[in-house]
């Protein structure tokens, strides 16, 4: 799969495509959906499908600290998008100049000078350009008089209600992980690399794997029993920090991970955490000892949660298999908020 970093490392061989566009957060079944609509007409074409994501996505370029966090980081989800198939990826700096076209001029530069898209699945609300005139129907228009095909996504619902990426952060946000798993077609992850840190939990008996985070809003935030699984595909429980770690002093995010009952090297390995259950908020103590002391019960509840569920021996996680209840794809839509999410967000 073709990672293009802005439309200027465009080359001839990149044209003519099926397109997508939005942010595409977490890839939820919803965003699965759109992706398997886009297949369909990319097979019919005999053209790559190409997903156009923005980074910063637009609400971080506009809200800052006030955005909504992410589900997925750039790296996460250009993976994913290449498992349902994505063939191409093209990455717009969302900046001012981006922000400075009018919907027409983003039109000719992306969509025809750029991408020489043959047909185009958007949602029906989608906006886009500095005069709000871009819009489902302004592109239909220069469709009909440009050639390609303009089609608007088809709704994906889970238990009567549209899945979003903003569902699936409410539902992260309450700690609800197998009601996410179902929306996101998965179990939700955190990834990094595993890092040398203070190791300050080695001198208090509790080694742990340091995987920093980006400077964003944070999905969560606690402690969590969780499933690790390492780069040889091994998975082990353990006990995991989320957040900026107060006891000792933080002023950037880690991932901080305890592997239960584990001895070994771990800096430098790629490292997935499935958080399973939130056993309770960060807190800062007074001391290194109080901390050990509430680090010592934390891994008592994480160990009583992992061996109450049913695991197999490899440790696969319990909500993976969770029930999908009711779902749906139709050409309806809901609110035109939530609409946009299910694409866009």
């Amino acid at each position: 799969m073709r990672v293009i970093r802005g439309l200027h490392n465009f080359r001839a061989a990149h044209r003519g495509c099926v397109a997508t566009i939005g942010n595409f957060d977490g890839v939820h079944r919803g965003h699965q959906a759109i992706l398997q609509q886009c297949r369909e007409h990319a097979a019919r074409w005999s053209v790559p499908l190409t997903v156009v994501v923005f980074e910063p996505q637009p609400r971080e370029f506009f809200a800052g600290d006030q955005a909504p966090p992410r589900l997925t980081r750039l790296r996460e989800k250009v993976r994913l998008l290449r498992d349902f198939g994505a063939e191409q990826v093209l990455v717009l700096p969302f900046n001012d100049a981006l922000r400075s076209l009018t919907g027409r001029e983003f039109i000719d530069q992306v969509l025809i000078d750029g991408l020489d898209v043959k047909h185009l699945v958007v949602g029906d609300d989608f906006r886009f350009g500095c005069d709000r005139r871009g819009d489902f129907a302004l592109l239909a228009d220069v469709g009909r008089e440009q050639g390609f095909g303009v089609e608007h996504t088809r709704t994906f619902t889970v238990d009567d209600e549209r899945v979003s990426s903003t569902r699936v952060r409410t539902l992260l946000a309450c700690g609800n992980f197998s009601a996410a798993a179902r929306l996101l077609g998965r179990p939700y992850s955190l990834h990094g690399r595993v890092v040398r840190d203070q190791q300050l939990g080695r001198t208090i008996g509790v080694p742990t794997a340091n995987l920093p985070l980006l400077p964003q809003p944070l999905t969560l935030r606690g402690v969590f029993a969780v499933v690790a699984e390492l780069e040889n595909g091994e998975r082990h429980p353990a006990v995991a920090n989320v957040g900026f770690r107060p006891t000792v002093g933080s002023d950037r995010p880690t991932l901080e991970v305890h592997l239960l009952d584990f001895a070994g090297d771990l800096y430098g390995q790629r490292m997935t955490v499935f958080p399973c259950v939130r056993l309770r908020g960060e807190v800062k103590f007074d001391g290194l000892e109080a901390l050990k002391a509430q680090i010592e019960r934390d891994q008592a509840r994480a160990r009583h949660y992992l061996a109450a569920v049913e695991v197999d021996q490899d440790y696969s996680l319990p909500l993976a298999s969770a029930p999908l209840g009711r779902e749906a794809i139709s050409s309806d839509y809901s609110s035109a908020d939530d609409a946009a999410d299910a694409n866009n967000g």
